[in-house]
């Protein structure tokens, strides 16, 4: 299980971001949702709202 951002092999400049505004570590969807988009594979998800689906749409 990715347990850190920078696990998701994400561009650093996001890292940065991600880290100024607070966010220590992925939800269970962004963890499990960031690195199939980064692959380029089609997603279909879903989890309660307040969980971080858009930031898992948005970052990869």
């Amino acid at each position: 299980m990715i347990r850190t951002f920078a696990e998701l092999d994400l561009d650093q400049n996001l890292l940065e971001a991600i880290e100024e505004m607070g966010y220590e570590r992925p939800t269970k969807i962004q963890a499990e949702a960031i690195p199939q988009a980064l692959d380029g594979r089609d997603i279909l998800a879903s989890a309660p709202t307040g969980t971080g689906k858009t930031a898992a749409f948005v970052l990869p």
